[in-house]
């Protein structure tokens, strides 16, 4: 019996280990698959979202897209279910010092809460930080600092019914004449500076407008 219990034991690790590498489009499907739209207007969604929060930032970034990316859903028995998601993602060129990434991120938070997104987990990492969030309709958007303190925008879609889906049509504020940055090349890292993001002293208590 007491060989039974334990074998009893591991099969039920090994089951909450098997569900906890569940896809979250498969484990969230019914909650993250809006009604009536297709992953072209959900893309759409979350290029609104990108484009609405880089908006609600100033003194304003300078931005390109990231590549887009998209990938089928499946249901509960890991088969096809007719609908995928989509990440959309922004690239920030600006330069942001470390002095002054704590306040960006607390201006994304704070734009974030007023459009009425719910605050779902935070990386509290000196280095690369990160906040993530979700939308009342279900779109999952993050803020992340990687190497050199490049800023990077992301939205992911729920799952919507399959359809094709064009590029980001929004062209980037850079510079319109260096598409290469959105083919499918190597980004690069933060070069452009900016009076306010990049200073190197604390954040004074108003931004600069």
């Amino acid at each position: 019996m007491k060989h039974l219990r334990r074998a009893c034991g591991l099969l039920l690790l090994v089951f909450i280990a098997g569900c906890g590498l569940t896809s979250p489009v498969a484990a969230g499907k019914k909650e993250r698959e809006p009604t009536n739209m297709n992953m072209q207007q959900v893309a759409d969604r979350a290029d609104t979202i990108l484009q609405e929060t880089v908006a609600g930032i100033s003194p304003g970034l300078r931005w390109v897209h990231d590549a887009p990316g998209q990938s089928g859903c499946t249901d509960w028995k890991n088969a096809d279910a007719g609908t995928g998601y989509v990440n959309r993602g922004l690239m920030i060129m600006t330069i942001v010092s470390p002095e002054r990434r704590g306040s960006l991120l607390g201006v994304v938070e704070r734009g974030w809460k007023a459009r009425g997104f719910t605050m779902t987990n935070t990386r509290s990492d000196s280095e690369f930080p990160a906040m993530f969030a979700s939308t009342p309709d279900g779109f999952r958007v993050e803020v992340a600092v990687g190497g050199e303190g490049q800023f990077r925008f992301g939205v992911t879609t729920p799952c919507a019914h399959s359809s094709p889906v064009r590029n980001p049509t929004t062209p980037s504020n850079v510079d319109t004449s260096t598409p290469a940055y959105e083919g499918g090349k190597p980004l690069p890292r933060p070069y452009i500076h900016d009076d306010f993001w990049s200073a190197t002293t604390p954040t004074p208590s108003t931004p600069a407008p």
